[in-house]
């Protein structure tokens, strides 16, 4: 996983899909684009523009995907993301492979705070919990760019 804001993007070496997706957030009025579902390179890039209340987090659960990378962007607002790691074998709540998403019932080893302007990119084997409220709740836009792993059929 990698955290940071998008000013520091070029310290980075990503590959040229995940670079074509961070292309998506380099629009000046990302403000003003509606909730929904962007298609960048098809199904293999797609962003997911979403508004929502922050949460506690008994109320959602960790998350990890099979074919996708995400990288989760807040536009505005702020909100923390619970962490964890697939090699200390939680228990799965639910497997859904039509949707890439794999829930868990266990909760965040550790949590970051993602405010606006910054980025976290989850990989396959980091267990991500989203939209989770600090000391308060916040509204956060947030968008969140699904990446086909290169070696996923798609």
């Amino acid at each position: 996983m990698i955290i940071d804001y998008l000013e520091n993007l070029h310290y980075y070496a990503f590959q040229p899909h995940l670079l074509q997706a961070f292309s998506f957030l380099q629009q000046p009025e990302l403000f003003a684009i509606p909730d929904g579902k962007y298609e960048i390179d098809g199904l293999r890039i797609f962003a997911l523009v979403n508004s929502y209340e922050t949460v506690l987090p008994e109320l959602e659960f960790m998350e990890s995907h099979l074919k996708y990378i995400d990288i989760h962007y807040v536009v505005s607002g702020q909100e923390l993301i619970g962490h964890g790691f697939l090699h200390q074998q939680p228990q799965q709540k639910q497997v859904d492979v039509v949707n890439d998403c794999i829930t868990y019932t266990s909760y965040p080893s550790f949590y970051s705070k993602l405010e606006a302007g910054m980025f976290g990119v989850f990989f396959p084997n980091d267990m991500h919990m989203p939209g989770i409220q600090n000391d308060k709740k916040f509204f956060v836009k947030k968008i969140v760019l699904k990446v086909a792993l290169s070696n996923t059929t798609i």
